[in-house]
Formats: C-alpha cells, structure tokens, sequence
C-alpha cells in the first residue's frame, strides 16, 4: 500500500492519499468502542444538476443503499441491522455523502458493504418509482407549508438560472422525467476514486483505517475522462417582492441577502453576524422583536455555508395584523449592523456563542467524521478547523460593521399570509 502524507497537519488527525486519488482522514478515538465513517463525493451534490434533471443527485442518495449487482435491497437492509449498525446516503449541495457507523469489530465487513454499494450499484426500476413517489409527496407536503414556500420563492428569486435556486428534492416537473439511466449516467460521472474522501473517527488506528480503506477501495481505477466543472451565472444583487396568497393563522416574512461563499475573507464576519443577530433565545432579534415588542412567533437568521454565492437570510413568523410592523422592524434590525458598532461586549457574546456551538458540534465520532470530511470535501482542508476559530476570533467590530454594509442593506422579500396581511404592504 502506498500512501503520502497531506499537507496541513492537524494534531490527532491523520490525512493522507491513496495512490488512486482517494483522500483518508482518520481521527483515532479509543474512549468507546464506535468507528463511525464519512464517505463524501466532492464535485458532486445538487450544484451539478441542471434544472431539468432537478432533484437527480437526492435520489441517487435514496435509491443508491436499495441494492447492488449481488445483493438485493433486503438483503442490504438485513446485514446492516443484524449487526445492529448504521448505513445511509446524503445528498446536500454541494456534495454527496455516505455515511457508516458500527462497533469496531463490525468495521471491516461493513466498510466492504459500503464498497459495493458506492462501487456497482443496481438502482432496481421498482426502488426508484418507490422513491419518486415519496419525494413527490414530500414536495406537496413542504408546499402546503408557509415557512417553506416563502423560503422556495426567495431562493428562486436569489438564484435565477443558478441550481441553489432549486430545492435538493428537485421540481415535481424535473422529478417525473428522472429515469434509471440518469442515475447510472450520475453514478459513472461521479463516483470515482480521485472524488472520494473517506473520513473515520472512532476506536481504530490510522494503520488499521489505511490499510483497510486500500484494501476495500484500493483497486479502484481512475476513469480515463475528468470531470468538467460546471459554469455557474454571475450573480448580483436585484431585490425583488414576493408576496404568496396563503389562508394561514400566520404571516411568514422573510429578508434575503446575496452573500459569499466559505472561501471568502467576509465568511467569519457573516457567520458572526448570523449568530449575533438570529441565534437562540439571547439573540437581537428574539429579544427586541419577540420579548420586547411581541411582534414574533419564531424569529431568527441563517447563512448557510456554501461553496458558491450563499445567502444571508431572516424571518420572522408573526400575527397577520402585525405585518407590516414585524418587516419593518426585521429590516431596522438587519440595517441597524451597518448603522451602528457592535459593543465589544456583544461581539464577544456572539463569538462565545458561536465558538461554544461548535465545540458542542464535535462530542461524537459521526459529528468529528462528518465535519473533518466535510471540510475537506469543500477544499478547506481539515486545517480550516482552526482556522475557522481563529477568524472568529479576530472579527473586529469595524470588520463586522464594514461586511454588514457590504451585503445586509439590498434585501429580498418573501412573504406568506392572508390576503389581509399582503395588502399592508
């Protein structure tokens, strides 16, 4: 077995590379008998998709553990609970993953399960059409929910012709043309040595872990062609309104801001923000618009990390009366971040939030193996662990003034409600 150490070394976690191309990250953890496996897909994910083929990668995921060219969807199902062990697939953005969690003398046999199932996958006709049909059901289901229409309307409004624009289930349009054939086209595309990251964390040795991985995914060959990074719009900020007719007992108002991807220098900051102004119970928005004014039912805000163009997004979900008062207040509170310094004392408060969060986000082996693999994957490097804290910790309150008035002051609106509550605005 060959193997070449990555650049970037973070204590206690190994990293290294196969000769084919395959990333290992290998955290050891001896304290309980768990090994828990992250296998991501970089250049994959829903960012691949075109809008036609919308919802082609979260099938995959579904369909994908339902049977290979030896073993049907029973027979999958039976070796994974007999043992009492955990097998599944992910599909999110910007990537795929699969993941693997089992006690560590069930490890190898099932690091061989997931072998053949990543390797030669059958996606049987009649798994497929099962699928199709509960992910159509799910799409109904989140359409009769205000909170999720108004969150779809302000990403098609965000990301015109840009596959974020889209929800990771796909389209009820793009989802019935989806056929065998996509998903096999989508597998040989994708699923390939040099695109795969393995990361383990748990009571195994990075020996062990390397000489298992070579020998399950050793053999596996780089297909000859590369794979051809898609072209995505160039996108600028066009604030538009949307407002939904809904019979609803609330109104769901939501603000979006085009934003930066996880590569920016403005990352720290905007998350930052995220948390000062949207995040639990002590946050600015909770506190001056829920227990100050009782304007909210639930109130908060999200930037999601994304490789490409993210955005920065806050909602309030409020009585149909209060309307145009809740938006008002939401936008004061958002415009404010450029208006006005954050104390030292509230930007220390954030970042203890924030920085407490995620430490709180790595106490499991799934969680550890999850996010070194992810890092990876999105070409941070495990070392972006550190680096990430450190860049919260050097946020100024100059910086975070000069990033909200960067990006927080051209919004998007999306609102869902009674046709009472649209006519306020």
């Amino acid at each position: 077995m060959h193997k070449v150490k990555g650049t970037g070394q973070t204590p206690g976690i190994h990293h290294l590379i196969l000769d084919n191309g395959i990333t290992v990250i290998v955290r050891e953890n001896p304290s309980a008998d768990v090994i828990a496996g992250r296998f991501f897909l970089k250049n994959s994910g829903s960012i691949w998709e075109t809008r036609e083929k919308a919802g082609l990668s979260n099938l995959l995921a579904t369909v994908i553990t339902k049977g290979t060219q030896r073993l049907s969807s029973v027979e999958i199902a039976e070796a994974v609970e007999s043992i009492g062990a955990s097998l599944g697939a992910d599909a999110a953005s910007d990537y795929l993953v699969m993941s693997l969690k089992t006690v560590s003398a069930d490890f190898h046999p099932m690091l061989e399960l997931m072998a053949e199932i990543m390797r030669s996958p059958s996606f049987p006709e009649a798994e497929i059409t099962l699928e199709k049909r509960l992910i159509a059901q799910n799409i109904r289901s989140q359409q009769e929910q205000p909170f999720n229409v108004a969150f779809n309307q302000l990403r098609e409004a965000m990301y015109p012709n840009h596959p974020y624009g889209v929800s990771v289930l796909g389209t009820p349009e793009s989802l019935s043309k989806l056929r065998q054939e996509d998903l096999q086209k989508y597998h040989q595309t994708h699923f390939r040595p040099d695109n795969l990251i393995v990361s383990l964390s748990g009571r195994i040795t990075v020996d062990e872990g390397m000489r298992l991985i070579d020998k399950t995914f050793g053999d596996w060959q780089v297909p000859s062609e590369s794979v051809n990074s898609p072209i995505f719009p160039i996108l600028t900020p066009c604030p538009s309104q949307n407002l939904i007719f809904q019979e609803t007992q609330q109104s769901i108002v939501m603000l979006g801001y085009l934003t930066v991807g996880v590569k920016s220098p403005d990352y720290a900051a905007l998350k930052l923000l995220s948390t000062y102004l949207g995040n639990g119970l002590s946050s600015r928005l909770f506190v001056e618009l829920r227990e100050k004014r009782g304007l909210a039912y639930d109130v908060s805000a999200v930037y999601p990390t994304r490789l490409e163009t993210s955005q920065f997004v806050v909602y309030i979900g409020t009585a149909p009366q209060n309307t145009t008062i809740a938006l008002e207040g939401l936008q004061g509170e958002t415009e404010r971040l450029s208006e006005c310094l954050l104390t030292p004392e509230e930007l220390q408060t954030a970042k203890n939030k924030l920085l407490g969060q995620y430490a709180l986000g790595k106490q499991t082996n799934s969680e550890v193996a999850q996010l070194y693999g992810w890092y990876e994957t999105l070409g941070l490097g495990i070392e972006f662990d550190q680096d990430f804290q450190e860049k919260i910790n050097q946020v100024t309150p100059e910086k975070a003034q000069q990033v909200a008035k960067d990006y927080l002051l051209s919004p998007y609106l999306s609102v869902v409600g009674p046709e009472s509550a649209l006519a306020q605005i």
